[in-house]
């Protein structure tokens, strides 16, 4: 039995420094870059690889990312400062704020009702 170690999301992207700043303005790190190949982003739980793409089929399909987060208000103010439109969603599991990467990535803060 293969035993994994470590995992990763790759979204596609169409500019990598594009892509690396919007990530970091909502709160992951950069892991490991080479130069505008590859780059790996991460924060608690979670790394997500960019790759550079180009051409009409940039779509990382219909795959959403979500981030757990504590305090709603928090996800607010800091897509507000940075100019990230959302949509507000008080679900059954939690409050949820959706909104896109510049690549038409779905994201999601949620601050779940269960804990």
């Amino acid at each position: 039995m293969i035993k994994i170690t470590e995992s990763n999301l790759t979204i596609m992207v169409t500019d990598m420094d594009r892509a690396i700043g919007f990530y970091e303005k909502i709160g992951l790190t950069i892991k490991q870059r080479w130069d505008n190949h590859y780059a790996m982003m991460t924060a608690e739980g979670i790394t997500i690889g960019l790759h550079p793409s180009e051409g009409a089929d940039n779509s990382s399909g219909s795959v959403s990312i979500g981030f757990m987060i504590d305090k709603i208000s928090e996800a607010k103010d800091l897509l507000a400062a940075n100019g990230i439109t959302y949509k507000e969603d008080d679900g059954k599991s939690g409050h949820y704020l959706h909104f896109t990467d510049p690549d038409n990535t779905v994201l999601y803060f949620v601050e779940p009702k269960w804990r």
